[in-house]
Formats: structure tokens, sequence, C-alpha cells
């Protein structure tokens, strides 16, 4: 048994088809089969049910593959301590990020990344929160830049900033003469919403109060907060937008921002890992550079009050 056949069998475990999961270790499917056939025949079980599309895991390879994953992770903190050691910044990691944060964090983050520590390789996948903690509890992701608290004892999470959350209003909208905006001012008939799935829809309709009400309709959702401050462009709604898709604007569209009064409303920020994850530099280099990009006013939560996320 090795290594790298403990490697195959995860990789197909984690892509469900052979042909996917070598390219992704960069061999050659039948080097990729045979491998595992080798492997089945040491340890005298089927790992994969072959007849089924996509393939799947036999009942005791489910068992068998779980702790290579284990196995695997161990190995890696190897290398890691190694790394550490020498104080070198190499290797690759993972991350999962919410795409109502990607827009306004990732660019900067992989410049200065790019600047500091050329040998590091950043790794990123944008997705729902769900996702992310999915993917961490199965060794696909090192790390996630999401919104929490997540309640779930498995993710550790490392609270980076609060952002506050703002409402942009439609220059025709009945609000825009306004400074400040209660949630009770809000029409849910001219909210632009994220679709179902996104954290920030679920913190929203906390935020507005709207799940109380039994006539919602809401004839438009996106999974992208550019798409829904246009949308309030070429209408007479509204949205609710972070602190971080704002903080670019012009004074014209400063106009179109008004804030909602104190407490203000925040989403809370964290960089989550699994609770045995590995790359302890790696992450904590990434926490810094996260902070140092982000205003210090950001990282408390003076005058502000996270809203839930529940659904």
């Amino acid at each position: 048994m090795t290594l790298t056949q403990l490697e195959y069998m995860v990789a197909v475990d984690t892509y469900r088809h052979f042909v996917l999961a070598a390219e992704k270790c960069f061999v050659t499917q039948p080097t990729l089969s045979m491998q595992l056939q080798k492997l089945e025949e040491e340890l005298g079980v089927k790992l994969f049910d072959r007849t089924k599309q996509p393939v799947i895991p036999t009942e005791i390879g489910t068992r068998i593959i779980a702790q290579a994953r284990v196995v695997l992770r161990e190995a890696e903190r190897i290398q890691q301590m190694i790394n550490s050691e020498k104080n070198v910044m190499t290797g690759e990691l993972r991350i999962g990020i919410i795409p109502t944060l990607a827009p306004y964090v990732l660019p900067t983050l992989f410049k200065q990344i790019r600047t500091k520590y050329p040998q590091l390789e950043l790794v990123i996948k944008e997705t729902i929160t769900e996702e992310v903690i999915h993917e961490l509890k199965n060794n696909r992701l090192d790390c996630g830049l999401v919104v929490t608290p997540l309640k779930d004892a498995s993710i550790k999470e490392d609270v980076l900033f609060y952002e506050e959350l703002f409402v942009y209003v439609s220059r025709k909208n009945a609000l825009y003469d306004k400074k400040y905006v209660l949630a009770d001012d809000i029409n849910p008939d001219q909210l632009w919403l994220l679709e179902e799935g996104h954290c920030f829809r679920s913190q929203v309709l906390n935020l507005c109060e709207l799940r109380k009400s039994a006539d919602l309709h809401f004839k438009y959702a996106t999974g992208n907060i550019e798409t829904l401050k246009r949308m309030v462009d070429k209408s007479d709604g509204l949205t609710i937008l972070p602190e971080l898709a704002v903080m670019e604007f012009n004074k014209n569209q400063m106009k179109l921002v008004k804030r909602l009064k104190d407490p203000a409303p925040a989403r809370e920020v964290s960089l989550v890992t699994h609770r045995d994850h590995i790359k302890t530099k790696l992450i904590q280099t990434l926490k810094d550079e996260i902070l140092e990009m982000v205003p210090k006013q950001m990282r408390q939560l003076r005058n502000k009050k996270v809203v839930e996320i529940t659904d």
C-alpha cells in the first residue's frame, strides 16, 4: 500500500469518475485504474462499484476512503512541519469563498500573495457556505472565507471583520431623500434579493423581518450582488449591500446608499477551518494578508449588531 494509491483512491471518490480523477492526479486513466486494482488485490476487497455511473464506493470502500483521508492529511502534516522549520512559504492553499465576498476580496488578495509569496499557490473555489463546509469536512479545502456564526462543532471560526449592511435605493424610490432608513421603511415588493442558498439572502430577510409576511412576491433573484445593484439602478427598487461592496463607490453612487440606524446591522466574516486542519502557517499568512487590506474600523463590532443567518 502506498500513499500514491491512497491519493488515487481518494481522487476517484472525490470526482466519482476514473478519467477525471486521473486528470486531477496528472496520470493516465489506465495507470490510475491499475494502481487501484493492485490496492484492491492487496486489501482483498472491492473499493468501488464500477457498474454505477457515476462510480460510487462500496460500503467497505467508504470506510477505507475515510481513513485514507486521515492518513494523507497526516502525511501532509510532515511536509508542513518541514516547511515551517525552514520558514518557507510554499505549497498549495485551497480556499473556499462565498460569492458575496469574492469580488471585493480576491483581486487585492491575489496581488498581495503573488508579490510577497510567489511560491505559494492559491486554489480558489467560489461557492455557497454549505458547500464550503462540506468541502472542509472532506479535506477538499484547507480553509474558507464565509459569514458566521455557523454553529458547527467540527468547524473552527476565526473572526476577521464585521461588514456593516447598507440600503441601496433607486433615485425613484421613496427612501431616496432619507438619511437613515428603518427596517419598517423597506417595501418587500421593491426589494431585490439574492437567490436561495446564499446566507446573505437569509440575513436580509431577517434584517427586514420579512419572514413574518405571508404575501412576499419576489419576481427576481440572482446570485450576484453586482446584478442587484444594476437592477436597482434601472428600477424604482432597493437592495441591501455589504460594506465592501460600497467602499469604491463614487460620490454620485454614495447618494444612493442609506445607513440603517445604530446599532447598525452587520455580518460577521470569518476564516473557517476544519478542527483537524494542518496548514497552520499558510492559513495564518492568509489571515494576516486579509486583515491588512481591511479598514481597521471593520475589525470591531462597535455600534454594530450581527444579523442572524437562520433559515
